[in-house]
């Protein structure tokens, strides 16, 4: 088989997830009602807002050139829309989100994508700007954007776990992280202090399977991770669980602990649960976030 028509098939393959995954979120997006989020206020527009330093990563054109020759400092002169309506989603694409414990839950990643997809179509409704973390796909509104974000989330990383994207964070801007965080700790510390230095607020979301919640196994067990990196059987799986769920425990408050520290609000999703629930609080949370 040539190279072309790999490429070819799998596009055509990944064109095929589109369809139900979109359709999919339309329909749980439009089951939760829209309130005050998302909005317009008075004087929200192209009306002045404040002025901030300069950081690094902002564009010359932003410059306030009045403001900044009264000292030495550079400023940028910000509006409402720029920062109050902008909102970047990150959704973890590593192969531990391909993990279902059972044929009658989805796998981590579909759920995933699908509460991501349907949070911006929720946004994007009530007039916010949607993108990814990073610089591939800037924050935009309308429903091409849709399509498009729809379109990155079907790429798969060969990777166990995926480190969150953190570059080219907007100041003030809200942000989503969606993912086991069963992954390096560390990646998603640095992450969330990058944005928190940049004011950007927002929300982990960590999605679980309800095996990986309840280590129901016994007896002999091979334990092995969807990238194939990672191999352990034992003959007394029973005697792993309490080991196991502590360092759940541990992991779980390490997340709460940074979140704290950054103002981020952490929330649990398993996938055996109502995806409406986890949408409903994943707005909410959001809303909370408003500045």
């Amino acid at each position: 088989m040539t190279p072309a028509l790999t490429l070819r098939e799998r596009s055509e393959t990944e064109a095929s997830r589109l369809p139900p995954l979109l359709a999919h979120a339309e329909q749980l997006a439009g089951t939760v009602l829209l309130g005050d989020h998302g909005r317009r206020r008075a004087g929200l527009g192209d009306d002045f807002w404040q002025y901030r330093p300069a950081q690094h990563g902002d564009s010359r054109r932003l410059i306030d050139h009045r403001r900044s020759a009264r000292g030495d400092q550079q400023f940028v002169r910000e509006r409402e829309w720029q920062i109050a309506q902008s909102v970047m989603l990150w959704v973890d694409q590593g192969a531990s989100m391909r993990f279902a414990s059972d044929k009658s839950v989805p796998q981590k990643q579909e759920r995933a994508r699908l509460l991501a997809l349907a949070i911006a179509i929720l946004l994007v409704r009530g007039g916010e700007r949607v993108g990814l973390t990073g610089t591939r796909l800037p924050p935009r509104r309308g429903n091409a954007q849709i399509i498009r974000l729809a379109e990155a989330w079907t790429e798969d990383a060969d990777a166990d776990y995926e480190p969150p994207e953190h570059r080219a964070m907007i100041p003030y801007a809200r942000a989503v992280f969606v993912s086991d965080f069963l992954g390096d700790l560390s990646e998603v510390e640095t992450a969330l202090t990058k944005a928190a230095d940049r004011g950007v607020r927002g929300v982990l979301l960590q999605v679980l399977d309800p095996s990986e919640e309840l280590f129901p196994y016994q007896g002999r067990t091979i334990f092995e991770s969807v990238g194939g990196t990672v191999r352990h059987e034992t003959l007394k799986a029973g005697e792993l669980r309490g080991r196991y769920l502590e360092r759940l425990a541990e992991r779980k408050a390490k997340l709460q602990e940074l979140c704290h520290v950054t103002g981020w609000q952490l929330g649990l999703h398993h996938t055996n649960d109502s995806a409406q629930s986890a949408l409903l609080w994943l707005y909410r949370a959001l809303d909370g976030g408003r500045r």
